[in-house]
């Protein structure tokens, strides 16, 4: 079966999570992907545990770089350099994401690389783009602090706090790979190549969607609501006789059939409650209202009752309770990949499922191998 991307060939420059992430679902999806390390050391992510697999590997590293070859150059000799541009001359796509004007130093920025690869789709990852932010540090945990993400987590008179995985990275990493393919688009119809250019900031700020919206259209600057929602409610986290329920209501049949399956039948009929708005506006009685009738059940029972009902609602899982849950559910969570020494390495799925090009799993992470 020929994958979606079979014959499209990657160099990849990139470190730690957004580049190598996209580049790894590009790879998924059947592109072939050189991944070019630093000698000796490699991806700084090699080096990011515990945890770290049975062979002392990183699994910070492998989680985002399946499906790839790598080469260890050093790009700041002229050996290492010549390689990499060899590299580059043919491949439809380079990626990468140093600080703005290192690949220009070392002969391997975008004009350096459309000189001799007019078709070339050239994407460059940074922290807060090309300008005025070109000098700082593209971390994501910066990112969340500057770009008002952690402004909008925790709880209310609780210090700032960031999201538990790096998210701006991910997410900047899917705007990578999408750019990236639109890029193709426009080339397999004109034969033209482009820059393309993600920053983390920027990806954060489209990220936060109604959020966003909320001060750039009414001027709303939002805060911390804890698990609260700012425009749904009940839309968060309720204690239980055992354990934590997470309920999202977000229409008003789904709030009757909340009220019948809890019992509470005068919240159904109570004006303060009547519309989404209502509730809302009334969201303080409305949690008493619900933390009252929740007393009685354990999370677990009452998330199996209310997906009865057809109430979105379920018990806060651990990692270890997600994936059970999604291999309940059919979901086919993990792969197996075979690896260089005979063993495997179980990663998450890609998440994309194609019906005539699936996605692959080919390979487990490179070992960093010997500097060329």
């Amino acid at each position: 079966m020929t994958a979606a991307l079979d014959g499209l060939r990657i160099v990849d420059f990139s470190r730690v999570l957004a580049g190598p992430f996209a580049t790894m679902l590009l790879a998924d999806l059947g592109a072939t992907v050189v991944k070019v390390e630093r000698p000796g050391g490699g991806d700084d992510t090699r080096a990011w545990g515990p945890p770290f697999d049975d062979r002392g590997q990183a699994t910070y590293f492998q989680s985002v770089n399946r499906n790839k070859r790598t080469v260890a150059l050093d790009l700041a000799s002229d050996a290492g350099a010549a390689e990499a541009r060899e590299l580059v001359a043919d491949a439809d796509v380079v990626v990468e994401n140093f600080r703005t004007g290192v690949m220009e130093r070392l002969g391997l920025g975008y004009d350096d690389v459309r000189a001799v690869n007019p078709a070339v789709v050239y994407c460059s990852v940074t922290g807060f783009g090309s300008g005025g932010g070109a000098s700082l540090p593209g971390y994501d945990l910066l990112v969340q602090a500057v770009g008002g993400l952690m402004s909008i987590t925790g709880e209310p008179g609780h210090p700032p706090q960031k999201v538990g995985v790096a998210l701006v990275d991910i997410i900047a990493g899917l705007f990578a790979s999408t750019g990236i393919l639109a890029a193709l688009r426009h080339r397999d119809r004109t034969g033209e190549g482009q820059r393309v250019e993600v920053d983390l900031l920027s990806s954060l700020l489209a990220a936060l969607v109604n959020q966003a919206s909320a001060f750039t259209i009414a001027g709303v600057v939002p805060g911390q609501m804890g698990n609260a929602h700012p425009s749904i409610a009940p839309y968060e986290v309720l204690g239980t006789a055992e354990g934590d329920i997470a309920v999202a209501v977000g229409t008003d049949k789904q709030f009757a059939a909340l009220g019948e399956t809890l019992g509470l039948p005068e919240i159904c009929s109570d004006p303060r409650f009547a519309t989404n708005r209502d509730r809302v506006a009334h969201r303080d009685e409305l949690r008493a209202a619900l933390q009252r009738g929740l007393a009685h059940r354990t999370a677990a029972d009452w998330a199996d009752r209310l997906w009865r009902a057809g109430v979105p609602a379920g018990p806060v899982n651990d990692v270890a309770g997600a994936f059970a849950l999604a291999e309940r559910l059919g979901l086919d969570p993990t792969v197996d990949l075979p690896r260089e020494d005979g063993g495997t390495t179980r990663l998450t799925r890609n998440p994309i499922r194609l019906s005539k090009t699936p996605a692959t799993y080919r390979t487990a992470p490179p070992l960093l191998p010997d500097a060329s």
